[in-house]
């Protein structure tokens, strides 16, 4: 396949790899998308919320595993950890289609959405392996805990880029204050 399918099969957008190491994360266009969307903010709140949920989840899994005691809650702490987790992807989608017009796997943010498919995996096999008697109970807690895992270095990831996000602005605002053009 040329660059030039590959580039039409992306919506118009480079290839993942080279085109997020060659350019800032977001265009000046797709800046002002970013920043006039109220998906901006859904995803802002629903973040740390996730987080929340998943710091609650982590503590009542290691308690079942230690103790024995509060499966239940460890079990449902997983699925609402699961519900949070398939909102923030629906709604980071939505997101991705107003920045950056495509859905999945736009170029800025490739390899986060990557790893994201096997956050989703690992979590979507939690709940199957729930609903069908798969696993035992403790076997559950360990597939969440892979789960978790995987969140946590997928959320490193997206921390990682509004850290690059911030300092391409910080650069951009420097580079027009140097030239006197106002922000």
């Amino acid at each position: 396949m040329s660059m030039e399918q590959n580039k039409e099969m992306n919506h118009g957008h480079e290839p993942a790899p080279a085109a997020a190491a060659s350019r800032a994360l977001y265009t000046p266009e797709e800046r002002i998308k970013r920043d006039q969307s109220v998906w901006t903010l859904v995803q802002g709140v629903l973040a740390p919320i996730q987080f929340l949920v998943f710091l609650v989840s982590l503590v009542l899994v290691l308690r079942y595993l230690a103790t024995g005691e509060g499966q239940n809650i460890a079990v449902w702490s997983i699925v609402i950890k699961t519900i949070t987790l398939y909102t923030i992807m629906i709604t980071g989608c939505i997101w991705e289609k107003v920045v950056f017009d495509c859905y999945l796997f736009a170029p800025a943010f490739y390899w986060e959405d990557v790893f994201s498919m096997l956050v989703l995996a690992l979590h979507t096999a939690y709940l199957a392996a729930l609903a069908t008697d798969a696993l035992t109970t403790q076997q559950l807690m360990y597939l969440a805990l892979a789960a978790y895992a995987t969140y946590v270095v997928n959320a490193g990831q997206f921390i990682w880029k509004l850290r690059i996000a911030r300092l391409d602005h910080a650069r951009e605002q420097a580079a027009m204050a140097g030239r006197g053009v106002a922000a």
